[in-house]
Protein backbone atom coordinates (compact mmCIF):
# COMPACT_ATOMS: atom_id res chain seq x y z
CA UNK A 1 0.00 0.00 0.00
CA UNK A 2 0.78 3.36 -0.70
CA UNK A 3 0.08 6.92 1.12
CA UNK A 4 0.45 10.14 -0.58
CA UNK A 5 -0.14 13.71 0.56
CA UNK A 6 -2.87 15.33 -1.25
CA UNK A 7 -2.14 18.93 -0.66
CA UNK A 8 -4.21 19.81 -3.17
CA UNK A 9 -7.64 18.82 -1.32
CA UNK A 10 -9.03 20.83 1.78
CA UNK A 11 -12.14 20.27 3.96
CA UNK A 12 -15.47 21.59 3.96
CA UNK A 13 -17.49 20.61 6.94
CA UNK A 14 -21.46 20.66 7.42
CA UNK A 15 -22.77 19.94 10.47
CA UNK A 16 -26.17 19.98 12.36
CA UNK A 17 -29.29 18.26 12.64
CA UNK A 18 -30.75 18.44 8.69
CA UNK A 19 -27.16 17.84 7.54
CA UNK A 20 -28.12 14.95 5.54
CA UNK A 21 -31.38 16.13 4.64
CA UNK A 22 -29.83 19.69 3.01
CA UNK A 23 -27.37 18.00 1.07
CA UNK A 24 -29.69 15.45 0.11
CA UNK A 25 -31.60 18.14 -1.64
CA UNK A 26 -28.82 19.71 -3.29
CA UNK A 27 -26.58 17.50 -4.69
CA UNK A 28 -25.90 14.63 -7.19
CA UNK A 29 -24.73 11.87 -4.70
CA UNK A 30 -26.94 10.13 -2.14
CA UNK A 31 -26.30 11.48 1.20
CA UNK A 32 -28.99 9.64 3.33
CA UNK A 33 -27.11 6.16 2.70
CA UNK A 34 -23.64 7.18 3.13
CA UNK A 35 -22.02 5.32 5.84
CA UNK A 36 -18.86 5.52 7.71
CA UNK A 37 -15.90 3.72 5.87
CA UNK A 38 -16.82 5.08 2.28
CA UNK A 39 -16.09 8.01 0.57
CA UNK A 40 -18.21 9.24 -2.15
CA UNK A 41 -18.04 11.07 -5.33
CA UNK A 42 -20.73 14.17 -5.25
CA UNK A 43 -21.32 17.23 -7.42
CA UNK A 44 -23.01 20.82 -6.80
CA UNK A 45 -24.53 21.68 -9.88
CA UNK A 46 -25.74 24.93 -11.32
CA UNK A 47 -29.54 25.16 -12.22
CA UNK A 48 -28.52 24.39 -15.83
CA UNK A 49 -26.95 20.77 -14.92
CA UNK A 50 -23.13 21.97 -14.80
CA UNK A 51 -20.98 21.23 -12.57
CA UNK A 52 -19.81 24.07 -10.27
CA UNK A 53 -17.83 22.05 -7.48
CA UNK A 54 -17.23 17.81 -7.10
CA UNK A 55 -15.93 16.66 -3.98
CA UNK A 56 -15.86 13.29 -2.12
CA UNK A 57 -18.61 12.96 0.89
CA UNK A 58 -17.76 11.15 3.71
CA UNK A 59 -19.38 10.36 7.27
CA UNK A 60 -17.17 10.25 10.33
CA UNK A 61 -19.99 8.31 12.52
CA UNK A 62 -22.81 6.82 11.90
CA UNK A 63 -26.09 8.76 11.47
CA UNK A 64 -29.42 7.65 10.80
CA UNK A 65 -30.71 7.01 7.78
CA UNK A 66 -33.32 10.19 7.11
CA UNK A 67 -31.70 13.15 8.59
CA UNK A 68 -29.17 11.97 11.34
CA UNK A 69 -28.40 13.18 14.14
CA UNK A 70 -27.45 16.46 16.44
CA UNK A 71 -24.00 15.85 16.27
CA UNK A 72 -23.87 14.34 12.28
CA UNK A 73 -21.10 16.32 9.89
CA UNK A 74 -20.27 15.44 6.76
CA UNK A 75 -17.38 16.13 5.39
CA UNK A 76 -16.87 17.34 1.59
CA UNK A 77 -13.44 16.29 0.09
CA UNK A 78 -12.78 19.10 -2.27
CA UNK A 79 -10.04 21.02 -4.26
CA UNK A 80 -8.19 23.06 -1.66
CA UNK A 81 -8.68 26.23 -4.15
CA UNK A 82 -12.54 25.55 -4.21
CA UNK A 83 -13.28 24.85 -0.73
CA UNK A 84 -13.88 28.96 0.60
CA UNK A 85 -16.53 29.22 -2.88
CA UNK A 86 -18.04 25.96 -1.63
CA UNK A 87 -18.75 27.09 1.62
CA UNK A 88 -20.15 29.95 0.33
CA UNK A 89 -22.56 28.47 -2.20
CA UNK A 90 -23.82 26.10 0.35
CA UNK A 91 -24.42 28.38 2.95
CA UNK A 92 -26.21 30.77 0.33
CA UNK A 93 -28.71 27.49 0.27
CA UNK A 94 -28.83 27.23 4.09
CA UNK A 95 -31.94 29.37 4.80
CA UNK A 96 -33.71 27.57 7.82
CA UNK A 97 -31.76 24.80 8.23
CA UNK A 98 -30.37 23.71 11.38
CA UNK A 99 -26.76 23.13 9.62
CA UNK A 100 -23.54 24.98 10.18
CA UNK A 101 -21.49 25.10 7.12
CA UNK A 102 -17.14 25.43 7.80
CA UNK A 103 -14.28 25.54 5.72
CA UNK A 104 -11.54 23.22 7.82
CA UNK A 105 -8.88 24.55 5.53
CA UNK A 106 -5.42 23.90 7.29
CA UNK A 107 -7.35 22.67 10.25
CA UNK A 108 -7.17 18.83 8.64
CA UNK A 109 -5.47 17.37 6.02
CA UNK A 110 -5.83 14.47 3.57
CA UNK A 111 -4.22 11.12 2.45
CA UNK A 112 -4.63 9.08 -0.45
CA UNK A 113 -4.73 5.15 0.61
CA UNK A 114 -3.45 3.15 -2.64
CA UNK A 115 -1.72 0.11 -4.45
CA UNK A 116 -2.64 -2.20 -2.67
CA UNK A 117 -5.19 -3.77 0.43
CA UNK A 118 -6.22 -0.80 2.58
CA UNK A 119 -7.48 -1.77 5.92
CA UNK A 120 -8.34 2.01 6.75
CA UNK A 121 -9.80 4.91 6.01
CA UNK A 122 -12.45 5.55 3.39
CA UNK A 123 -13.14 3.72 0.81
CA UNK A 124 -12.92 5.61 -2.48
CA UNK A 125 -16.41 4.04 -4.31
CA UNK A 126 -15.16 5.81 -7.47
CA UNK A 127 -13.20 2.70 -8.56
CA UNK A 128 -12.85 -0.37 -7.07
CA UNK A 129 -9.03 -0.03 -7.21
CA UNK A 130 -9.22 3.20 -6.14
CA UNK A 131 -7.89 2.82 -2.71
CA UNK A 132 -9.27 5.21 0.20
CA UNK A 133 -8.59 8.76 1.58
CA UNK A 134 -7.66 9.32 5.38
CA UNK A 135 -7.60 12.79 6.76
CA UNK A 136 -5.92 13.66 9.69
CA UNK A 137 -5.58 16.73 12.29
CA UNK A 138 -2.82 18.99 10.03
CA UNK A 139 -0.49 18.60 13.16
CA UNK A 140 -0.75 14.72 12.72
CA UNK A 141 0.27 14.74 9.06
CA UNK A 142 3.70 14.12 9.36
CA UNK A 143 3.60 11.13 11.97
CA UNK A 144 1.09 9.67 10.53
CA UNK A 145 2.87 9.19 7.10
CA UNK A 146 5.36 7.89 8.35
CA UNK A 147 3.63 5.51 9.79
CA UNK A 148 2.67 4.75 6.79
CA UNK A 149 5.59 3.97 4.70
CA UNK A 150 6.21 7.95 3.38
CA UNK A 151 4.53 10.33 1.53
CA UNK A 152 4.81 9.33 -2.72
CA UNK A 153 3.75 12.08 -3.55
CA UNK A 154 0.86 13.85 -5.75
CA UNK A 155 2.34 13.26 -9.08
CA UNK A 156 2.37 9.38 -8.23
CA UNK A 157 -1.05 9.07 -7.19
CA UNK A 158 -2.17 11.20 -10.05
CA UNK A 159 -0.63 8.50 -12.48
CA UNK A 160 -2.52 5.89 -10.45
CA UNK A 161 -5.85 7.90 -10.57
CA UNK A 162 -4.90 8.39 -14.73
CA UNK A 163 -4.42 4.67 -14.97
CA UNK A 164 -7.88 3.89 -13.71
CA UNK A 165 -9.77 6.43 -16.06
CA UNK A 166 -10.78 8.22 -13.09
CA UNK A 167 -10.98 11.85 -14.02
CA UNK A 168 -10.06 14.79 -11.53
CA UNK A 169 -12.59 18.23 -11.93
CA UNK A 170 -10.70 21.51 -12.92
CA UNK A 171 -7.69 19.28 -14.62
CA UNK A 172 -10.02 16.54 -17.19
CA UNK A 173 -13.41 18.67 -17.03
CA UNK A 174 -13.87 22.34 -16.55
CA UNK A 175 -15.93 23.76 -13.93
CA UNK A 176 -18.92 25.62 -14.63
CA UNK A 177 -19.08 24.23 -18.26
CA UNK A 178 -19.39 20.49 -17.99
CA UNK A 179 -22.39 18.42 -17.57
CA UNK A 180 -21.85 15.51 -14.75
CA UNK A 181 -22.23 12.31 -17.65
CA UNK A 182 -19.44 14.38 -19.51
CA UNK A 183 -17.32 14.39 -16.69
CA UNK A 184 -17.81 10.60 -16.04
CA UNK A 185 -19.99 11.10 -12.73
CA UNK A 186 -22.52 8.52 -13.88
CA UNK A 187 -19.95 5.85 -14.61
CA UNK A 188 -18.08 6.64 -11.13
CA UNK A 189 -20.88 6.72 -8.98
CA UNK A 190 -21.36 10.39 -8.55
CA UNK A 191 -24.66 10.23 -9.58
CA UNK A 192 -27.55 8.92 -8.00
CA UNK A 193 -30.12 8.74 -10.46
CA UNK A 194 -33.01 7.26 -7.93
CA UNK A 195 -32.23 9.54 -5.31
CA UNK A 196 -34.97 12.19 -5.86
CA UNK A 197 -34.47 16.10 -6.97
CA UNK A 198 -30.90 17.96 -6.56
CA UNK A 199 -30.00 21.04 -8.24
CA UNK A 200 -29.95 20.64 -11.82
CA UNK A 201 -31.93 17.34 -11.71
CA UNK A 202 -34.17 17.54 -14.73
CA UNK A 203 -31.28 18.48 -17.48
CA UNK A 204 -28.75 15.42 -15.75
CA UNK A 205 -31.97 12.92 -16.20
CA UNK A 206 -33.49 14.15 -19.25
CA UNK A 207 -29.21 13.72 -20.86
CA UNK A 208 -29.33 10.13 -18.76
CA UNK A 209 -32.43 8.61 -19.83
CA UNK A 210 -31.99 9.85 -23.18
CA UNK A 211 -28.73 8.77 -23.92
CA UNK A 212 -27.60 12.55 -25.44
CA UNK A 213 -23.97 12.57 -24.37
CA UNK A 214 -21.94 13.30 -27.12
CA UNK A 215 -19.09 14.41 -24.88
CA UNK A 216 -17.02 12.31 -22.64
CA UNK A 217 -13.83 11.88 -20.72
CA UNK A 218 -11.76 8.99 -22.16
CA UNK A 219 -8.69 7.35 -21.46
CA UNK A 220 -5.83 7.39 -24.05
CA UNK A 221 -2.58 6.58 -25.06
CA UNK A 222 -0.22 9.06 -26.09
CA UNK A 223 3.12 8.42 -28.53
CA UNK A 224 5.18 11.61 -28.29
CA UNK A 225 4.72 14.30 -25.68
CA UNK A 226 1.79 14.39 -23.10
CA UNK A 227 0.70 17.36 -24.34
CA UNK A 228 -0.66 19.75 -21.43
CA UNK A 229 -3.99 20.40 -19.93
CA UNK A 230 -6.24 22.25 -22.50
CA UNK A 231 -4.42 21.68 -25.53
CA UNK A 232 -6.77 21.44 -28.30
CA UNK A 233 -7.46 17.71 -30.01
CA UNK A 234 -7.64 17.04 -33.49
CA UNK A 235 -9.09 14.62 -36.22
CA UNK A 236 -8.02 15.85 -39.90
CA UNK A 237 -9.52 19.55 -39.64
CA UNK A 238 -12.14 19.28 -37.00
CA UNK A 239 -11.47 19.85 -33.07
CA UNK A 240 -12.54 16.88 -31.46
CA UNK A 241 -11.27 17.50 -27.93
CA UNK A 242 -9.21 18.70 -25.44
CA UNK A 243 -6.50 17.61 -23.58
CA UNK A 244 -6.92 16.53 -20.09
CA UNK A 245 -3.74 15.23 -17.31
CA UNK A 246 -1.29 12.56 -18.32
CA UNK A 247 1.05 10.54 -16.65
CA UNK A 248 3.96 8.57 -18.99
CA UNK A 249 2.06 7.30 -22.29
CA UNK A 250 -1.38 7.26 -20.61
CA UNK A 251 -3.74 10.68 -20.39
CA UNK A 252 -7.03 11.16 -20.26
CA UNK A 253 -9.14 13.82 -22.61
CA UNK A 254 -12.58 15.28 -22.98
CA UNK A 255 -13.64 14.00 -26.26
CA UNK A 256 -16.30 14.80 -29.06
CA UNK A 257 -17.55 10.79 -29.50
CA UNK A 258 -18.83 11.23 -32.63
CA UNK A 259 -15.97 13.24 -34.05
CA UNK A 260 -13.97 10.61 -32.64
CA UNK A 261 -15.96 7.83 -34.34
CA UNK A 262 -15.86 9.90 -37.53
CA UNK A 263 -12.22 10.09 -37.64
CA UNK A 264 -12.14 6.14 -36.95
CA UNK A 265 -14.23 5.31 -39.47
CA UNK A 266 -12.20 7.71 -42.34
CA UNK A 267 -8.68 6.72 -40.62
CA UNK A 268 -7.53 9.87 -39.41
CA UNK A 269 -5.52 10.22 -36.18
CA UNK A 270 -6.49 12.21 -33.53
CA UNK A 271 -3.36 14.67 -32.86
CA UNK A 272 -2.55 17.41 -30.31
CA UNK A 273 0.38 19.12 -31.41
CA UNK A 274 2.78 16.50 -33.04
CA UNK A 275 1.59 13.79 -30.83
CA UNK A 276 -0.83 11.58 -31.93
CA UNK A 277 -3.43 9.62 -29.25
CA UNK A 278 -5.09 6.54 -29.71
CA UNK A 279 -8.10 4.79 -27.50
CA UNK A 280 -6.97 2.13 -25.72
Amino acid sequence: MKAAKLSDRALVRVSGPDARGFLQGLVTGNVLTLEPGEARWAALLSPQGKILFDFLMSSPQAGASQGGGAEESILLDVRADKAADLAKRLTMYKLRAKVEVLNETGKFAVIALYGGAVAEGAKDSRHSDMGARLIVPAAALDSTLLTLGGDHGLDDYAAHRIALGVPEGGVDFPYGDAFPAEADMDLFNGVDFKKGCFVGQEVVARMHYRATVRTRVTKVLLEGVAPPPGAVITAGEKQAGTMGSSAGNCGLALLRLDRVEEAAQAGLPLKSGETALRLP
